[in-house]
Order: C-alpha cells, then structure tokens, then sequence
C-alpha cells in the first residue's frame, strides 16, 4: 500500500511579511519534499496596517509553489462579523482538505483556528505563540481578556510552541498547559548581504549610524530612538520598516528637525540594509525572539537592544547553532510526527 504523504496546513492571520510570517514561509518552503504536503492559509492584510507589502506572503509562497487559501473576512482586529465567518470558513476549509496536522500562528489565527479544527475533527493541532500577547501594555481586563483567549487557545492544542524559553516558563504557568510545551527556537540560514550602500548614501560621509528594522508601531518603540537623536546631534538613525505608526515618526522627525540625521526608509529586507549600519538598535517594548536580531548577531553587527522576551537568550547565547532554519526545522517536523 502506497504511504499516505502528510498534510500540512497552517493557517496566520495577516498575509503580509513580519516575523510570523517569514516563520510560516521558512517552515512550508523547508519540509522535505515529498515527506510532506504543506498548504497555507492566510487572512487579507489591507494596505496601511501592514509591515512590508500587502500580500506579500501570498505572493512569496506561490512563487515557491506552496499552495495558499485566503480567509477573507480574517484580520487581526476583533470584530465579531468577521470573526464569526473567519471561524465557519475555517471549518469548511479544515473539513475540504482534511489535513492531518493545522499548525496555527498568530493570536488571531490561533483562536479561531484551534476551536475550528476541533469541530472539524483534525488529528493534530498545533499553536506557536510568536511572543505572548497579553505582555504588552494596556489595560489590566483587557490583558485578562487576552491571557484567557491565550489560555483558550493552548487548551484545545495538542501542542503549543513556543520560541523563547522566556515565553516557555509563561506556559508551563498556566493551568493543564505545561505538559503541551515545546521550545523551539525561530533559526535562520546562510545570509547574502548587500552593500548597504542605499542606507550609507542618505547620510553624510562618515556618519555613525544606528539603524534599526521592524513593524512601525507601539510594541517596536522606534520613537526612542528620534528622542535620542533630538538630545545627542551626534547621532543618525535610519528606520527601515513600515506600520501605523509612520505619519508619527515623520511629524516628530519633523517637529525636532531631524531631516538630515533621521530617516525613514520604509519596508527593506535586512540582507540589504544591514551592512548600512554601524549600530543595530531593538528598543522594542515587547518581543518573541525576533528573527532581525539574529541577522544582526550574524552579520556582526554591534548590538543595542532591550532585554524583553527572548532578546536576551539570542544576545547572551554563545553558539549559533540553535538558531539556525536547519535546526527549526528538525524539532518542529519531530512534533508534526510524534
């Protein structure tokens, strides 16, 4: 009898490029071929409230010849409508295809996903929480909300990744979690750099740059960093990312008058822009173990960062082995068949 191939399907919320996503692409486009059958199924990501291009997930993963399914109603704000149908179309989708493992990713898609692939009676559902959401700052019942969403989420997994062993002592906490938990570091691979020449010609020669990459908004904290600037005349910064939280940036960049030593650059893959830097800085209030501060360890880069989430596990770490794509992708095929 001819052995059944194994499917995969995973499922995120938004469908542009950020840390979550470039954790899909790499996993679907690295499991081995033939041993698996990986699908993605991804919610719209609208223009203006993305990092990166709208769709550009979509796009990386057709041109690699993963198949994809568009939840369309699937975003990353709750609305109960949307969330309502994300939830149906997800269990028509689960039922259709029949995959033997959904691996979820994302708050949203998490949620939603764990509680459709229940009803639609998948073998195995897995969850990787790219950083705890209840982490971040806001109001205490709101955060309530969140941890018990997350806790929700956890339960009706089978398994439950987690990136960071920051966010693994989080849910060996919670209640009937801890036996589900795998820590699996995010890995990348063998990086080819450009000059960096698009970051060095904004500024003037010589300049000492600190250069950061990510999601422009609250969590990141790119905003620290034009304060620095404003109190040091000594300092440029180049922001390379996109996010809700540009037309800020740009008005206090302006405010402060920092035309010729801060810049944004918009959405840039790292490989191009590092080597413009002669400073990686990650201010950022709350992370998972972000993928840029691995490129930027390995690209040698000297590194300023706050110590949130699994930031200082990447900084403290003496060996790069445990954060390699080969090794990421070894442990989670473990889980997909144990």
């Amino acid at each position: 009898m001819e052995r059944k191939v194994p499917k995969i399907l995973f499922v995120i919320t938004k469908s542009n490029w950020g840390g979550a996503q470039r954790y899909v692409f790499d996993l679907a486009t690295s499991l081995p071929k033939g041993e698996f059958l990986p699908m993605v199924a991804l919610g719209h990501s609208p223009t203006g409230e993305t990092f990166g291009q709208p769709g550009l997930l979509a796009e990386k993963l057709r041109a690699a010849g993963i198949p994809t399914r568009t939840i369309g109603a699937m975003q990353r704000d709750i609305s109960a409508g949307n969330d309502l149908q994300s939830f149906f179309e997800l269990v028509n989708l689960f039922k259709a295809e029949k995959p033997d493992v959904v691996h979820l990713n994302s708050s949203k898609a998490g949620g939603l996903g764990s509680l459709a692939a229940r009803v639609a009676g998948v073998p195995k559902i897995i969850f990787t929480a790219h950083g705890w959401p209840f982490l971040e700052k806001r109001n205490a019942f709101v955060l309530a909300l969140i941890w018990l969403s997350s806790w929700v989420t956890a339960l009706l997994s089978h398994k439950v990744i987690t990136i960071s062993e920051f966010d693994t002592r989080i849910a060996r906490r919670m209640p009937l979690v801890g036996g589900k938990v795998v820590q699996i570091y995010n890995g990348i691979g063998q990086m080819d750099l450009a000059s960096g020449e698009k970051i060095r010609s904004a500024f003037p020669a010589g300049a000492h740059i600190t250069g950061t990459i990510g999601e422009l908004n609250k969590n990141k904290n790119q905003i620290t960093l034009i304060e620095q600037a404003k109190n040091n005349t000594e300092m440029y910064v180049a922001i390379v990312g996109e996010g809700e939280n540009r037309q800020m940036l740009e008005e206090k960049r302006r405010e402060y008058n920092l035309g010729d030593r801060v810049k944004l650059f918009g959405f840039m893959p790292a490989s191009e822009v590092l080597k413009g830097f002669d400073v990686f800085a990650l201010p950022s209030l709350k992370e998972g173990l972000p993928y840029v501060l691995l490129e930027a360890k390995a690209a040698g880069l000297p590194i300023e960062a706050n110590r949130v989430g699994g930031v200082g596990e990447i900084l403290d770490s003496k060996t790069a082995q445990d954060f390699t794509l080969e090794e990421m992708v070894k442990k989670t095929i473990e889980v997909y068949t144990s």
